[in-house]
């Protein structure tokens, strides 16, 4: 597996919130969800996405944003606006001053807005839990990034726009495939731009020295890798290639190491039904209760809870 497929291959959702939002001027929304990824992408018409920090930026049609929370930020025609909702967690919509929408703004089958046909049509999928990404994924994406229609002509806009509106048995799992391929393609394209802010992992890839020892962790994770064994592997002395390693991805070999293999847990414990003793054998730990430590200081839970959502 490439290091870009690796880095791609976390999205799953399940029972994304998926909406069309419809509206016309002056409009405007206020996000406040804390969901870990929103993607939109504009079908008609011009949004602002006014973040609480960091540059604004203008979509036109066709082109595509996604924000990374917690952070909040505002939708609307203009950045000067006031906010007429705002959405908080769990897709509860109030009027800035709390009061419950009460459904005021609903269109239909995940439509949402003022008038069906309005002047601006945005598709919105959100991610509401962050199991469902990758935080490796994730803590590579700035808090905002967009592509524009001329630097991504999206295929999947007629598809997204048709489904978004079916009421059909089945249709959440269409959805939430949709938006994983919309997700990984637009993040795919994200990544090749000559500019793109790539985590530092991906970049020492190209290390002839680290880029290999990176590798032999990411495929073998497993293995009970020490510093010196990866040293022997790559050619290098263990000094040299401990200071290389740290200077090029920012930690050291054992702390990637340990970062990897719990992502990998914790992918595991998402997407399949093995035990904890299984899912600690693959990912390189000597018990249940050796992963279950590690997994709690790392990720705040237990891998119970990661598991079932409880936290």
């Amino acid at each position: 597996m490439d290091a870009l497929a690796s880095l791609l291959e976390g999205p799953r959702a399940r029972g994304a919130f998926m909406i069309r939002a419809c509206f016309d001027p002056p409009w405007s929304v206020r996000v406040e969800d804390r969901a870990p990824l929103t993607v939109m992408l504009a079908v008609r018409g011009e949004t602002w996405i006014v973040p609480d920090t960091g540059e604004r930026v203008r979509l036109r049609a066709g082109d595509l944003a996604i924000a990374r929370g917690p952070g909040a930020y505002t939708c609307a025609d203009d950045p000067a606006t006031e906010p007429q909702a705002v959405i908080l967690p769990g897709g509860r919509c109030t009027y800035p001053d709390g009061r419950a929408l009460n459904g005021s703004m609903d269109l239909g089958v995940r439509s949402w807005g003022t008038r069906l046909d309005g002047a601006t049509v945005l598709l919105i999928g959100t991610y509401p839990l962050q199991g469902e990404i990758s935080g490796r994924l994730l803590d590579a994406l700035p808090p905002l990034l967009t592509l524009s229609a001329d630097e991504w002509p999206c295929p999947l806009t007629p598809i997204m726009t048709d489904e978004i509106v079916r009421d059909e048995p089945g249709q959440e799992v269409v959805l939430d495939r949709l938006l994983d391929l919309l997700v990984i393609a637009a993040l795919r394209a994200w990544f090749s731009r000559p500019q793109a802010e790539a985590p530092a992992w991906y970049r020492a890839l190209a290390d002839p020295v680290v880029g290999r020892a990176l590798r032999l962790l990411q495929d073998d994770p497993a293995h009970p890798w020490t510093v010196a064994a990866l040293a022997a592997e790559t050619g290098v002395s263990r000094a040299a290639l401990a200071r290389r390693f740290t200077a090029l991805v920012g930690e050291s070999p054992m702390a990637h190491l340990t970062a990897w293999r719990l992502a990998l847990a914790a992918d595991r414990l998402r997407d399949t039904d093995g035990t904890l003793a299984a899912i600690a054998h693959q990912v390189g730990y000597g018990s249940a209760f050796a992963l279950s430590t590690a997994f709690k200081r790392a990720y705040g839970m237990s891998p119970q809870q990661y598991r079932t959502g409880e936290a």
